[in-house]
């Protein structure tokens, strides 16, 4: 039997502070990580909880740009906003801090100073780019230019998001400064280095033969395939102005590299929780046991880099496991914060208030723990209406409701138990345990199935047993099946928490019931005879088709306008003298009257008030507007085009609109009204 940890730290991966956070983190770190120490703290155990905005690096300098503000006021309100949404989605962080603080800047300041004077880095004059009118070294993310891979012309220093390649800056065609939008020249710098290629065989017998049976294979297959190409020493330090100052002389204009530095944010959070050196507990005690919860695109900082750090430092333990999840998508496509393709947690509070739990069910219902998963919204409603509504909430419901009817809200008694009664208590006992093993290996998807099938058991137990016509022949066979009923319903209060936690502390109240301990919930007699049930209420409602179609269209939306956005405009025509332009005569008329042309899709029929006359036009824009959108707007006309007949009407002219990059067409209209027949110059 595996020996119990004295305690536990677990630590979620910070999110940057330049963006909120939406499904596709929550589903590959946080939900997870919440599951997993709800858990744990339910069977009594020490944890911690730990997380914060990471608040430094080129995403932040990039975002303060483009909005115009400093670096701080970017930190300080996305931290604001991802703070409290994961507080209202039910994440329940010990302490969720930042890595702009005193205590992280001390605590990253002291870690670097400590391998530095322990001879721990290695110093490297390179070549970097520089951009000469911004006057400073370009990172990585400050230089796009085209992939050599793709083609993509706006490829970055460190990645291609086309095609996934990973880069140097040196490997750009044409790479250009996003500061000044220059090409940038090479300049040499000198930073300080990690030598991981020093701590390969350490690596490679900690994680290759240390962690082959207990690592998810995703983590450590992405891990072996790093030590087997070979590790290079990696810069710690960088060319910025915003960050934590490297605290060594000769190293002005440099900040610690926000690889080395976020990590960090982990023990400096600690501090702030647990300060006189309580928190060394958690991170230096071998009886701790440490756990990384990030998404796969973090693996190779936690489970290489970081733990190198901690090894070269000394004094701290090292991860016990790092269960990454894979990607989420959205509808077919990969989720883009630059797209903003993407469901924003903050959004999602306000469009669907009370109804954390149901997204926490269905992103652990479909979490892609293994292999990449898609959200769809039609998904989400189905999983709400079928499972969560149809399922737990009808089965809880039918065992209250019943109560307060029969019984006057009390708990019966129950009579002798028959062997289909003694099966519902037996099968009850085994579901913590099989829970709680699911949820310690890390498949939350697994245990979440498992508890519906505890939901499944009470209806199934309903159904068969059909209290509501027992009732009029039995009254006491009635009440010990509300009795067995009530004490399934119970054991939901505490093994739902992890995965539903407000709907758990609901049903807690509806029961009139505190959670138990874990290993407590399967016990039958949770609720003893004559127990006075709480009120009522449902737990979960039907969410319509108009709800989710209108989330449908807010995505197609946001496709629109990236679309719209990127459509390339077309190339100019030939040049024509101011003579030939001059003879164009193009005047503002007013359309009295259209019709749609008989046998026809696209023509309407205009009669339009040129000033001059009043004359027929010919316009093949029924697709675009019904006849009662254009009667007395103004538009652009050509007057002097030659007549011409169309389907047998003769055409005096030409409405003069504008065709935008998805086909739609726009009127060429005047500001403000003006007289028919005015001449545009």
């Amino acid at each position: 039997m595996q020996t119990v940890p004295q305690r536990y730290t677990v630590t979620a991966a910070l999110p940057y502070a330049n963006g909120p956070v939406h499904i596709g983190h929550l589903a590959g770190v946080y939900l997870p990580a919440d599951i997993y120490v709800r858990y744990q703290r339910a069977q009594g155990r020490d944890v911690k909880f730990i997380c914060g905005s990471d608040e430094h690096g080129v995403p932040i300098t990039i975002r303060a740009q483009k909005e115009g503000v400093t670096p701080q006021q970017v930190v300080d309100k996305y931290h604001a906003i991802i703070r409290d949404s994961f507080r209202d989605f039910g994440v329940s962080f010990d302490i969720y801090s930042r890595t702009s603080n005193e205590t992280h800047r001390q605590t990253a300041s002291d870690f670097f100073r400590k391998l530095y004077e322990a001879g721990q880095f290695t110093e490297q004059v390179s070549q970097q780019y520089y951009d000469e009118e911004a006057q400073q070294f370009l990172a990585d993310r400050y230089i796009v230019g085209t992939c050599p891979t793709c083609g993509n012309e706006n490829a970055y220093g460190d990645q291609c998001e086309r095609c996934g390649s990973s880069l140097s800056p040196t490997d750009l065609i044409s790479p250009r400064s996003m500061l000044s939008g220059n090409q940038p020249v090479l300049r040499e710098t000198k930073h300080w280095y990690l030598p991981l290629d020093q701590y390969e065989p350490w690596l490679r017998e900690w994680i290759v033969e240390g962690h082959k049976q207990d690592w998810k294979t995703n983590v450590y297959g992405q891990c072996k395939s790093w030590i087997d190409q070979g590790l290079h020493p990696r810069a710690v330090t960088r060319d910025l102005d915003w960050g934590v100052p490297v605290p060594v002389e000769g190293a002005d204009g440099k900040v610690l590299y926000v690889w080395f530095d976020a990590p960090i944010g982990y023990i400096s959070a600690t501090k702030d929780l647990l300060p006189d050196g309580e928190w060394q507990k958690y991170w230096q005690d071998p009886g701790t046991k440490l756990l990384h919860f990030i998404g796969k695109d973090n693996i190779v900082f936690h489970c290489i880099i970081f733990p190198a750090m901690l090894k070269a430092h000394g004094d701290f333990i090292l991860p016990d496991n790092v269960p990454a999840n894979e990607f989420l998508n959205l509808e077919g496509d990969k989720i883009s914060t630059s797209r903003n393709w993407a469901v924003w947690l903050h959004e999602y509070l306000q469009d669907f208030p009370g109804k954390a739990d149901v997204l926490r069910y269905v992103l652990c219902a479909n979490a892609p723990e293994t292999k990449d998963n898609d959200f769809t919204w039609k998904d989400f409603q189905a999983r709400n209406n079928n499972e969560l509504v149809a399922n737990l909430g009808n089965f809880v419901n039918r065992a209250v409701v019943l109560t307060h009817k029969f019984f006057g809200g009390q708990v019966p008694a129950a009579a002798e138990l028959t062997a289909a009664d003694q099966d519902v208590y037996a099968q009850l006992a085994e579901f913590p345990q099989r829970v709680g093993d699911l949820i310690e290996n890390y498949r939350f998807r697994d245990a979440l199935n498992e508890l519906m099938n505890l939901t499944r058991l009470g209806n199934k137990y309903l159904a068969d047993m059909e209290p509501w016509k027992l009732i009029k022949t039995d009254e006491a066979r009635t009440g010990t099946v509300l009795h067995v009923a009530l004490q399934l319903a119970a054991s939901l209060v505490t093994l739902m928490e992890p995965f539903l936690p407000a709907a758990s502390a609901n049903l807690g109240r509806m029961l009139s019931v505190e959670k138990t301990a874990w290993t407590a919930a399967g016990h039958a007699g949770a609720l003893p005879a004559g127990h006075q049930l709480g009120e009522a209420f449902l737990l979960f409602d039907k969410i319509e088709d108009q709800t989710v179609e209108a989330q449908v269209q807010k995505l197609l939306d946001t496709k629109l306008a990236n679309q719209l956005a990127n459509a390339p405009v077309l190339a100019a025509k030939d040049n024509v003298s101011f003579e030939d332009f001059g003879r164009m005569d193009l005047r503002i008329g007013t359309i009295l009257a259209a019709e749609k042309v008989a046998k026809t899709k696209k023509l309407l029929k205009l009669t339009v008030d040129t000033g001059l006359d009043k004359r027929t036009i010919v316009s093949g824009i029924a697709e675009h507007f019904t006849p009662e959108q254009l009667v007395g707007q103004q538009a652009l006309v050509l007057l002097n085009l030659a007549p011409r007949e169309i389907k047998g009407i003769e055409s005096q002219g030409m409405l003069l609109l504008a065709e935008n990059a998805d086909g739609k067409l726009s009127l060429m209209q005047p500001g403000q009204p003006v007289r028919p027949g005015s001449f545009v110059a």
